[in-house]
């Protein structure tokens, strides 16, 4: 049997119907499409000087890419329970590759911006496709396969800034977009031959089913201390990532290449997922929340002793300290999920977007302060708004411990 007919009446999938080639495509997808928002980040150095703008106009691209992406997730990953996955997986594969193209061509800072919007727009294909893994898998191998599309979407937000930074500095930051581009051509194409369909899980019109998050998000505590706590940590990480280029552009004199190669230190993320995981199995995740976001403040705080050394002595100060606030912020996010799924399973992929919103958005006003704070206080201040945002998400994680929850 084909993977085009694995999906039939009530959506479900038998293991033979599911080949280890459409696994493959479902992680590499959720990989590259996530991959599109964290492109810039490495680039915004020699970006802003190519284009004659600003390291604050600059800063501003990532800005709206996390916006829009934010705002997709919210606005549009609903609608995979009402829709045909495959139809909206395939239209925002074009999409983004048209808004991709859009930045490699893109005349100047203006339109730069409006495509980066339509790109985190786009982008949240990767939020279908891991639901999609879900339906499309047996329940008995369900685990498996969800895990590996996203062992395929953690390498992808991983290499994405390596790539990225690399590419950049030997070709140019507009062929990173254009092979980008090219990239989720592909995607679509495979896609559309070997993706199957998906029959909707409910017939609520547009409205209702917004009527619905806004419901759940009044209902559930713990569902808005985990978006507030995750959002929080989420501006100091954003803060970090997106004036981190221009920092090592000014004060070292370095490329977007050794930008990039800051992104290695995602790995510490990746191997946060599973430990996280076995710790909240056992301990509980609300442990696991703590620790994560009291890791984070720490590798932030810690990067304010970099004044009282030396350049290259900074530097591995600075790379320690990004290994040990992913490792925190992805913990943590693990743990949040494992809440979340928990409070209502029949409304996990309305309780994932409420989630992965509140991230986002912290993301998007994390870019936006970064650049601003950088261009007034420096790197100091930077560490400063990091240490900050983390701190106050570790104080949203106590307030149950203290009655205030």
């Amino acid at each position: 049997m084909s993977a085009s007919h694995a999906i039939r009446a009530g959506g479900v999938a038998q293991a033979s119907d599911l080949p280890a080639s459409l696994v493959l495509l479902l992680a590499t997808g959720a990989g590259l499409s996530v991959a599109s928002i964290y492109y810039s980040q490495p680039l915004l150095g020699g970006l802003g000087a190519d284009i004659h703008a600003s390291a604050r106009a600059a800063g501003f691209v990532p800005t709206l890419t996390q916006l829009g992406y934010a705002l997709g997730i919210l606005f549009l990953a609903p609608l995979g329970d009402r829709y045909d996955r495959r139809s909206i997986i395939l239209l925002k594969a074009i999409l983004l590759c048209l808004a991709l193209l859009g930045a490699a061509v893109a005349p100047g800072i203006g339109t730069l911006l409006a495509v980066s919007l339509v790109i985190g727009l786009a982008a949240t294909m990767a939020q279908d496709i891991v639901p999609a893994a879900a339906t499309l898998a047996p329940e008995v191998h369900r685990g498996r396969v969800v895990g590996t599309v996203m062992t395929g979407l953690l390498l992808g937000i991983l290499l994405s800034r390596v790539v990225s930074g690399a590419v950049g500095q030997m070709w140019g930051w507009r062929t990173v977009y254009a092979a980008a581009a090219v990239l989720i051509a592909l995607i679509a194409v495979t896609a559309w031959r070997g993706l199957p369909r998906f029959k909707p899980t409910t017939h609520l019109h547009y409205g209702a089913l917004m009527g619905s998050l806004v419901d759940l998000w009044r209902r559930h505590a713990e569902l808005r201390r985990a978006a507030w706590a995750q959002g929080l940590l989420s501006v100091g990480f954003s803060a970090f990532w997106s004036t981190l280029a221009v920092m090592l552009h000014d004060s070292f004199q370095l490329g977007s290449a050794a930008a990039g190669a800051f992104g290695l230190a995602g790995a510490a993320g990746a191997l946060a997922a599973p430990l996280a995981g076995r710790l909240a199995d056992r301990r509980g995740p609300e442990l696991v929340t703590r620790i994560g976001t009291g890791v984070a403040m720490l590798s932030f705080a810690l990067m304010g002793l970099g004044v009282f050394l030396s350049g290259p002595a900074q530097l591995c100060l600075i790379v320690a300290c990004a290994i040990g606030f992913d490792f925190g912020v992805q913990a943590a996010l693990v743990a949040h999920q494992t809440l979340v799924y928990g409070i209502e399973p029949a409304a996990r992929s309305r309780l994932n977007a409420l989630l992965f919103t509140g991230m986002f958005v912290g993301m998007a006003s994390g870019a936006a302060l970064g650049s601003l704070v950088f261009a007034s206080w420096g790197w100091r201040g930077i560490v400063v708004l990091a240490t900050v945002s983390a701190g106050a998400a570790l104080s949203v994680r106590l307030m149950k411990r203290f009655g205030r929850a």
